[in-house]
């Protein structure tokens, strides 16, 4: 860190975001320090300002969509952005042995059912140490293989599986003909525990797992079981899913191209579009998860579809995130072109929900999806959907029960961590020269160190009173971005005298 000169700022390389400055005498008198704290408590910029200006600077770096010139060569272009992604970013650090395991699912029995279909409930393991539970739900009679769906689940409810309209559309793919597997997101339903915040994923990163591998392997093992089904015809496997059920729907469908048919609901927007309604919508941890919008972005892997069938279905007035008018632009409108190479513009649609104000996987919607599924599995086509209500069972009913000593996120994030060495430093003070220099060099790559420099040091604010003097500060950044920062100064300090940066997770 640069020492700052007691006569007047000067433009120098920064790397804070908030900070300030303390010179002179440690024992300000009570007065003092009350003078202190009306100069902290000054505005400096305000909050408008900070987020455009983080808006601008998101926007300016989000990955462009390629502009492939023949269908061969976008095919060849996909598969390279798909190996990429799943080797470098989704499982970075994660053992081989885990990501390549066969998938286990414990059959826990059969939950009573109705007319036509039938379903079993299972436990299955995601990584060693780690369960949570999924409902299987079958046509009665099975003659063949049958197509399958993989219903993936959100954020939206804690009841998980036991959702109502989740249930209701499930039975009714296995009314119509296909196989629906029902899967238990990581914290909601049985794993709802406070260890299982998705935020914790930033804990696996601390321990050198990309935290996106969890959730991805959570949703894979899903497909790997229809794969394997030798009721399944795996040429035709489709996966739907609501809210964060909607971003594991199109992250899974682009990057593994067993799934056939693709409709995710209300799940995601481009990284542009999303800053655009910053703080509005920041986006969850693992959809926002480290690298992987690096390079690529969600409207990339939209158009990683191109040619398989993908139904996008937003809500016109969603009362949490994605609205159709406002994603329909990054997600569609710019993608169609992917579809147009192969010649086929009929499999990609956007469906814009209107009955309902809200947040939803509402019956228009699923009436959508069973419609696009039946066309694309070459079923016959659906009706209106069937009326399941006295098919509906409890929480209690759909439970598989987790093992009393099931990791959470944290929980593996810790297991982990008791198994991270540290080498000692060389005792030869040369050696210790090179390793510590070799280690920064790490660091600098580890965290994307990039340094920029004070373009500006604007003047704001000023306080003088009889103890205390003080001068706030808005550093304007090289990259667009700048911080706060208020010096603080006894009055009648001499020249020379010691001089402290103080740093404060909350701000000034």
């Amino acid at each position: 860190m640069t020492t700052l000169q007691s006569s007047r700022l000067r433009p120098r390389t920064i790397l804070l975001l908030a900070l300030l400055l303390l010179r002179g005498s440690v024992a300000f008198a009570q007065s003092a320090g009350e003078t202190a704290a009306g100069a902290l408590k000054q505005t400096v910029q305000s909050p408008q300002i900070v987020t455009y200006q983080l808006q601008s600077y998101l926007r300016a770096r989000a990955a462009r969509l390629p502009a492939p010139s023949s269908a061969d060569s976008w095919t060849t272009e996909a598969q390279r952005i798909r190996e990429h992604v799943l080797k470098d970013v989704v499982f970075h650090g994660w053992p081989e042995e885990w990501v390549n395991s066969p998938p286990h699912f414990e059959d826990l029995g059969e939950i009573p059912s109705g007319p036509g279909f039938r379903r079993r409930k299972f436990r299955y393991e995601i990584v060693p140490g780690f369960y949570t539970t999924a409902v299987l739900y079958e046509p009665q009679s099975l003659k063949g293989r049958v197509p399958a769906v993989l219903n993936l689940m959100g954020h939206f409810t804690s009841s998980g599986k036991a959702e109502e309209f989740e249930q209701t559309f499930c039975i009714n793919q296995a009314l119509r003909g296909m196989i629906a597997l029902n899967l238990e997101w990581i914290g909601m339903g049985e794993s709802n525990q406070p260890e299982n915040a998705h935020w914790f994923a930033a804990d696996l990163d601390l321990v050198g797992l990309n935290g996106v591998g969890l959730f991805y392997l959570a949703m894979r093992r899903g497909l790997d079981f229809l794969d394997g089904d030798p009721d399944v015809d795996p040429r035709r496997i489709g996966v739907t899913g609501l809210s964060g059920g909607g971003w594991q729907t199109i992250i899974l469908s682009s990057l593994d191209e067993r799934v056939a048919v693709s409709v995710p609901v209300a799940g995601y927007v481009s990284l542009k579009g999303r800053a655009e309604r910053l703080p509005e919508e920041p986006g969850d941890i693992e959809q926002n998860a480290t690298d992987l919008v690096a390079g690529q972005d969600y409207s990339t892997f939209t158009a990683m579809r191109a040619p398989r069938p993908t139904l996008l279905i937003d809500n016109a007035e969603d009362d949490c995130c994605f609205r159709a008018p406002l994603v329909r632009p990054y997600i569609f409108d710019a993608v169609r072109p992917f579809f147009h190479l192969y010649g086929r513009d009929d499999d990609f649609e956007f469906y814009q929900e209107t009955a309902i104000s809200a947040h939803n996987y509402g019956p228009d919607s699923r009436e959508q999806a069973y419609r696009f599924f039946a066309k694309h599995f070459h079923l016959p086509a659906p009706e209106q959907e069937i009326r399941v209500g006295e098919q509906i069972r409890s929480y209690p009913d759909l439970a598989g029960g987790l093992p009393a000593d099931n990791l959470t996120i944290l929980g593996l994030a810790r297991k982990l961590a008791s198994g991270v060495t540290r080498a000692q430093p060389p005792s030869d003070a040369s050696e210790r020269i090179h390793w510590r220099d070799s280690e920064r060099e790490k660091l600098r790559r580890t965290v994307r160190y990039r340094p920029v420099t004070v373009k500006d040091p604007w003047l704001v604010a000023n306080t003088n009173h009889s103890q205390l003097e003080s001068v706030s500060y808005r550093f304007e950044m090289s990259n667009g971005l700048s911080a706060a920062g208020v010096w603080l100064e006894e009055t009648g300090t001499k020249p020379g005298a010691p001089l402290s940066i103080v740093l404060n997770d909350d701000g000034r």
